[in-house]
Formats: structure tokens, C-alpha cells, sequence
């Protein structure tokens, strides 16, 4: 298990940018598979974006996010980002970072370990 600690949310116009960060506790972070899921009212928890352990590793996206969110990881600052740009209202919600041992899927039933979450609000 590792602990996360997400920052970054805040209040933005429509077409503006934010980077959420997850940071996280524990020495084998690196061997760990990372998702950013978001969670609207009335909503289920869905999945954004995640990225595995190996390499530059693997990036997945959900289609809604796909062109305009990057994920990317700095292990050796035990930190995976999430830049969000071109943002819609849509994006509104809670923002959540997990961890899993490996990469089984956006299912979020797969991670185990969960950040408390940081609101991204997206309007004029």
C-alpha cells in the first residue's frame, strides 16, 4: 500500500489549464501503476487517465480527456501529474489519484490505494 496526497484543484475558466499532482509515500511508488479517476455529483467514480510503472510507461486516457490531459510520472519525486488543458465544464468534479501493483484496467475496482481528492471546478 502506499499513501497519496492530491493537489492542484482550484476554480477555472472554461479553455483554461490546471496540473493536479499525486503525491505519494513509499519506496516501491516506482513499481506502482497510477490512475486519475474524477467523480462528479450524482456520478460514479470514472476514469480519466493512468500510466504504468515500466519505462516512460504506458498511458492510457479516457476518451473524453484525450487530447487535451497529459499524465505523466516523476519517480523519482514519488509524483505523477496530471495536466489539464482546453478545460470544459464538464471536467467538474472531485479528482482522485490510486495506485495499484500493476496495470489491470481502468476499472477502479483494480486500485487499491486512494487519495482523499481535489476539486476541479470549471466555469465563468
Amino acid at each position: 500500500q502506499v499513501q497519496l496526497v492530491e493537489s492542484g484543484g482550484g476554480l477555472v475558466q472554461p479553455g483554461g489549464s490546471l496540473r493536479l499532482s499525486c503525491a505519494a509515500s513509499g519506496r516501491t511508488f516506482s513499481s506502482y501503476a497510477v490512475g486519475w479517476f474524477r467523480q462528479a455529483p450524482g456520478e460514479e467514480r470514472a476514469f480519466v487517465a493512468g500510466i504504468s510503472w515500466s519505462g516512460g510507461g504506458t498511458i492510457y486516457y479516457a476518451d473524453s480527456v484525450k487530447g487535451r490531459f497529459t499524465i505523466s510520472r516523476d519517480n523519482a519525486k514519488n509524483t505523477v501529474y496530471l495536466q489539464m488543458n482546453s478545460l470544459k465544464p464538464e471536467d467538474t468534479a472531485v479528482y482522485f489519484c490510486a495506485a495499484s501493483p500493476g496495470w489491470y484496467g481502468p476499472d477502479r475496482a483494480a486500485f487499491g490505494s486512494w487519495g482523499q481528492g481535489t476539486q476541479v471546478t470549471v466555469s465563468s
